[in-house]
């Protein structure tokens, strides 16, 4: 029986090893960077939906009593409080709710080399005006 040639098995080995460690690596390094995004997109979108619910109509508000949004300043405040963070995100009036959506995208660094280059993540929220903050028994 002739010996077999084993010469560059362990080259193959080390290859696919050190493969598989850049793939896990990217996981955790790139997804961690997606969770962080996901988390600064909802909280700049809740932070731009309390600036636009600050846009109350003081005239319906004298009137009633109650706390109406001025609809489309609540939505250039919105959108204006985006403007300075930096961010791209819609804006809009539903009702007493002002709603916003920020958009983010990241770009993949180890997931890139294999071929996800950038991943964007949606942040939503919302808030409504209120006249004044109401204490129970009064």
């Amino acid at each position: 029986m002739t010996p077999v040639d084993e010469r560059g098995t362990v080259t193959v080995f080390v290859v696919s090893f050190m493969l598989a460690l850049l793939l896990v690596a990217g996981l955790v390094f790139d997804g961690g960077n997606v969770l962080a995004a996901r988390r600064e997109a909802a909280n700049v979108a809740e932070s731009a939906a309390r600036a636009g619910a600050q846009a109350l109509d003081t005239g319906a508000a004298r009137a009633s009593g109650g706390a109406q949004l001025d609809g489309s300043s609540a939505v250039l405040r919105a959108e204006n409080y985006l403007t300075q963070t930096g961010y791209e995100g819609t804006a809009s009036v539903d009702g007493d709710q002002v709603l916003v959506e920020v958009t983010i995208t990241r770009r993949m660094f180890l997931l890139g080399l294999a071929g996800r280059t950038s991943m964007t993540v949606h942040g939503r929220g919302q808030a409504h005006g209120v006249r004044a903050v109401e204490q129970e028994g009064n």
